[in-house]
């Protein structure tokens, strides 16, 4: 991130709280037993030419959605009774490093002589193609009047702003492909991470440009803030430490590949507490490339805000308590939903969903209990959330499945592109 929101069930509006933008700063394998000679043996082979299946499959993936190539093989050979661990961190940065870059924001200050524009925040990057393409977090270049990008060899250039996409906080910025070296990263398989796997930082903590950091992935499908009121779903969890500088920067697996983009933490203190996040590579692969083509990227709106249906909530609605789905709490006014007949609670019931100053906040009753989306059944709100970022595009139709007063229907629902609006 550069240096310089009651936890909502709103589907889109999924708030985490305590996720701290660290104060709105650039915040940015463990190989043990039987796994020593396999990691051994990984060392020699990841990161040359005989790049396994599971990468194969990434390059594909990469290449089909206008992803970077692979970057320039390194070779690294382990001794016997190497540290199978120091060996593969040593590959990944020498394959890694000269991809990572430094995002200098600078601004004008009419109140300097001749309106010098001075930096104001730092934050990390990663280049994504030989045009010069490079890829940050949106709040990495929000308020800039001008961009610079300082590279490992120390190289710095000017930088235009490409593209930029507040909701998913990716950014894509150029440099002039003439005027320097430019190694694209590896991407990688989302549905290839997994729990426990090796996770590895590299960026620009503190402007301290070159810096790796490794731990593990903590956890997936986390759904964190963007810059905007929707939010973030899919975000990988890992207690690598990132820190204010880091955001923009590439998340590794031990391949060597970008599995996301670094992006918040959360913290009492700004700075690495392990408790860290990244945009994955999935909505990264579906951002960029349409921001390198428009400059923008269009999200799916459903125009809705529920709350994934609890069991105490069942007498209130007089429901079943073993349903499982996203109760429809709002419908936005001539959005989507709302012309589809969706229907949102309107009556109020015993349960309180929260207080504010003017007092409680009642869960509504008679509104429609959401159950699948295009014959997938969802049983929380994160489930819409992702199918909706990652299967749907504005113009879409999808069928809705619901419970109406004791009846299941299914209704169409028309796909509009995402607004300043607040719902899914």
């Amino acid at each position: 991130m550069r240096r310089s929101r009651m936890v909502l069930f709103l589907v889109g509006l999924l708030v985490v709280a305590g996720v701290l933008f660290a104060g709105r700063f650039a915040i940015p394998l463990i190989g043990t037993g039987a796994r020593v000679a396999a990691l051994d043996n990984a060392a020699q082979r990841i990161f040359t030419s005989a790049a396994p299946a599971a990468a194969q499959q990434a390059v594909a993936v990469a290449q089909s959605a206008a992803a970077p190539t692979v970057a320039p093989a390194v070779t690294i050979n382990v001794q016997p009774g190497a540290d199978d661990e120091s060996q593969i961190l040593e590959a990944v940065y020498q394959k890694v490093n000269p991809s990572v870059v430094q995002v200098v924001n600078l601004a004008r200050n009419s109140r300097l002589r001749n309106s010098v524009a001075v930096p104001q925040g730092e934050g990390s990057g990663f280049v994504w193609d030989k045009q010069g393409h490079i890829v940050t977090n949106d709040h990495v270049v929000s308020g800039a009047d001008q961009l610079q990008v300082v590279f490992p060899d120390g190289t710095t250039l000017d930088a235009q702003l490409v593209g930029t996409d507040p909701n998913s906080d990716i950014a894509v910025i150029k440099v002039d492909p003439q005027l320097a070296t430019l190694v694209p990263v590896a991407v990688g398989d989302m549905t290839q991470v997994h729990v426990g796997e090796m996770a590895i930082a590299i960026g620009n903590p503190f402007g301290l440009e070159g810096t790796m950091t490794r731990g593990i992935v903590s956890a997936l499908g986390r759904t964190i803030p963007s810059q905007t009121s929707f939010s973030i779903p899919e975000a990988i969890q890992t207690d690598a430490a990132i820190n204010p500088g880091n955001s923009g920067g590439p998340l590794l697996n031990e391949w060597g590949q970008v599995i996301g983009v670094n992006d918040q933490i959360q913290s009492s203190t700004g700075s690495n507490s392990g408790v860290g996040f990244a945009i994955p590579i999935s909505i990264v692969q579906r951002v960029v490339p349409a921001l390198i083509q428009n400059g923008t990227y269009e999200h799916a709106y459903l125009g809705l805000s529920g709350g994934t249906y609890s069991k105490a909530w069942s007498q209130a609605l007089g429901l079943p308590a073993d349903l499982k789905g996203i109760y429809v709490l709002g419908i936005s006014a001539n959005g989507p939903a709302a012309r589809a007949g969706l229907r949102a609670g309107n009556t109020d019931s015993s349960v309180v969903l929260g207080t504010t100053r003017t007092g409680a906040t009642y869960l509504q009753s008679g509104g429609d209990l959401i159950t699948a989306i295009d014959g997938q059944p969802v049983s929380r709100m994160d489930d819409l959330l992702i199918y909706l970022e990652e299967k749907t595009s504005p113009g879409q139709t999808v069928q809705l499945t619901v419970l109406r007063d004791g009846q299941q229907q299914t209704l169409s629902v028309k796909l509009e592109a995402r607004s300043a609006t607040t719902g899914a």
